[in-house]
């Protein structure tokens, strides 16, 4: 088994592809260890000690390293995690039970209804044109809501704490959305 890295703008992340379907629907952000307790593979590359956080993505894993780690040294141990799992077939999740079952808290916003239509076309936008491009970064983001012209978004994986997200927030992806809305005022990252 082969499995490819690519660099992402985000000099902490690299996105390694393992040739397959890493999840057949959604994305999943893992930003802490108690998180990754779901996932037998995401907490083996917590387990390394040198990782601060772990994202599925459709056919990738994004893996950010912690301040001051060099991939140099960290790259062959993700790949060695990556190959086992992969290679024994192990399931991505570890099946579940409604002990201690717990939903984290995310920032978002009840959309007025009488936005509806404005709501639809962001959301479409952000569907067919914003996630793929930020997916090929290896990461994703998510439509958080709407509320007087300002769009709330989250970036997750190598997106999440990228040097240039700031930048792709204002200058791609709201332009874009305010050049197809013109209700969009503004785009901020929750």
């Amino acid at each position: 088994m082969l499995i490819e890295t690519e660099a992402t703008p985000n000099p902490a992340t690299l996105k390694f592809l393992p040739g397959r379907t890493v999840m057949d629907a959604g994305t999943r952000d893992f930003a802490t260890p108690e998180e990754a307790e779901a996932s037998p593979l995401a907490e083996a590359l917590f387990d390394l000690g040198d990782v601060t956080g772990v994202f599925f993505g459709r056919d990738f894993i994004s893996v950010t390293a912690a301040p001051g780690v060099e991939w140099t040294g960290l790259k062959p141990d993700v790949l060695g995690i990556l190959l086992d799992h992969f290679s024994a077939g192990m399931p991505l999740f570890r099946p579940g039970t409604a002990a201690g079952f717990s939903v984290p808290g995310e920032e978002s916003f009840t959309d007025d209804p009488e936005d509806a239509d404005i709501v639809a076309q962001i959301k479409e936008l952000i569907e067919t044109r914003v996630r793929p491009a930020v997916a090929n970064d290896g990461g994703d983001i998510v439509y958080r809501g709407f509320d007087k012209g300002k769009v709330y978004l989250q970036m997750q994986g190598a997106c999440s704490g990228c040097p240039s997200s700031t930048a792709t927030l204002k200058n791609g992806i709201e332009q874009l959305l305010k050049y197809y809305v013109p209700e969009v005022t503004e785009v901020r990252a929750v």
